[in-house]
C-alpha cells in the first residue's frame, strides 16, 4: 500500500487467446495473499496451485508450492526494511522474485496477480519474464484496488474468471452484510479524531480503502485520504492533529509483530500529551490479516476497527476474533 498505484483497474491480459476454459481441474496461481483468500473462498482451494511466501491463510495455502519470495528480509527493523526498499525502488528493481522453474512445472491455467503496489506483492512486471518461459500462456487477471467496492469488484472479477460468478456473488453479499451490520452498530455515536499508522519507522498513514474503513466504523480519519496511496508523514504533523484514537497496523505484520515494533519504538516528544494517549485509546492490531490485505476479511477488520474507535460503546455488541485487537496499549516499552 505504500506504492502510487497504477489507475489500470481490473483486467485480464495475455490468455483469452490460449485459455482453454477448462474451469473444472484448471490449475490457478495466486501471487498475492488477497487474491489467495478470495479464491479460497469461492471453493477454489482444490485448483490453487502456487500461491506468494506471504500467502498463509486460510492454513491450506501453506501447503501450495511457493512462487514467489521477496528479495528482502523481514526479520530486520521497520526502519531497516523501509531503508531496503527505498534502495530497491531507486535502483528500479524487484522486491519479489518468481521462481521460473515452479511457475512452468505447474503450467497454469490462470494467474491472479495485482497492479496497486510494487512494496506489498509482485506485479505484471514481475510476471513479464516468467511467462515467457511457459509454452502456453495462462489468463492474467489483475487487480486494482483502491476501495470496498473495488474489493467487491475484484472477488467478482476473479469469480467470472474462474467461473465462480454465483459463489462470488454470495461472498461479496456476506461482505456488504458485514460492513453494513457495524455501520448500524455506530450510528449515531460521537465520530472521534483518528490517526492509522501502516508503517512506524519512519511514520507512513494508512492509504486506499482504510480511510473509509474509518469512516464507516465511525470516525473521522484526520490523515488519510480515501482512495489515494499511503504516505510517509513526520511525528510534529501526525501529533499535531491530536487524534483521539491510534491505531497502530503496520502493512503485513502479524499481530505479535506489530506490538513487538510499537514496544521497542522510541516515540516522539509529546506522545504523551496526546488525547489518544491520556484516555487509554492507543490500539495494536493485526494488520496483515484484516486492514493490508484488500479481500474478504477486511469486513472483520471493520468490526475490529469499530471496536478500537468506540471501545465498547457500539450500540449493539459485535462478533470478531477476539485475538484480533491487542488491548489497549498507551505507551511503548
Amino acid at each position: 500500500m505504500r506504492q502510487e498505484a497504477r489507475k489500470q483497474g481490473n483486467k485480464e491480459a495475455g490468455g483469452k487467446n490460449h485459455f482453454r476454459g477448462k474451469l473444472r481441474g484448471m490449475k490457478i496461481c495466486s501471487l498475492l495473499p488477497s487474491a489467495t483468500e478470495i479464491l479460497f473462498a469461492l471453493g477454489l482451494g482444490d485448483q490453487v496451485a502456487g500461491v506468494s511466501h506471504e500467502c498463509d491463510f486460510p492454513p491450506e495455502a501453506r501447503t501450495k508450492a511457493v512462487l514467489i519470495k521477496s528479495r528482502i528480509s523481514h526479520t530486520e527493523s521497520a526502519a531497516a526494511i523501509d531503508r531496503h526498499v527505498r534502495e530497491f525502488l531507486e535502483r528500479g528493481e524487484s522486491l519479489y522474485s518468481v521462481d521460473f522453474e515452479q511457475l512452468r512445472a505447474i503450467e497454469p491455467d490462470i494467474i491472479v496477480t495485482q497492479d496497486l503496489c510494487h512494496v506489498c506483492a509482485a506485479t505484471p512486471d514481475d510476471l513479464g519474464a516468467a511467462l515467457a518461459h511457459l509454452e502456453r500462456q495462462p489468463r492474467v487477471v489483475t487487480l486494482n484496488p483502491h476501495s470496498l467496492a473495488d474489493v467487491c469488484a475484484d472477488i467478482r472479477a476473479v469469480g467470472e474468471a474462474t467461473g465462480r460468478a454465483e459463489q462470488a456473488n454470495a461472498v461479496v453479499a456476506e461482505f456488504e452484510r458485514g460492513i453494513a451490520n457495524v455501520e448500524r452498530s455506530v450510528a449515531g455515536l460521537d465520530r472521534p479524531r483518528v490517526v492509522c499508522l501502516e508503517w512506524l519507522d519512519p511514520p507512513y498513514v494508512a492509504g486506499h480503502w482504510v480511510p473509509e474503513m474509518v469512516e464507516r466504523a465511525g470516525g473521522i480519519d484526520v490523515l488519510g485520504r480515501q482512495g489515494k496511496p499511503s504516505f510517509r508523514v513526520d511525528w510534529e504533523t501526525a501529533l499535531a492533529t491530536r487524534p483521539e484514537v491510534i491505531v497502530v497496523m503496520p502493512c503485513g505484520y502479524s499481530l505479535a509483530a506489530a506490538e513487538a515494533e510499537f514496544r521497542n519504538l522510541p516515540l516522539p516528544p509529546g506522545w504523551n500529551d496526546l488525547p489518544a494517549v491520556l484516555e487509554g485509546r492507543v490500539f495494536v492490531v493485526e494488520a496483515s490479516g484484516y486492514f493490508s490485505r484488500p479481500g474478504p476479511r477486511l469486513a472483520a477488520g471493520l468490526a475490529v476497527l469499530a471496536g478500537a474507535i468506540h471501545a465498547g460503546k457500539q450500540n449493539r455488541p459485535l462478533a470478531f476474533e477476539s485475538d484480533a485487537l491487542l488491548v489497549r496499549v498507551a505507551a511503548a516499552g
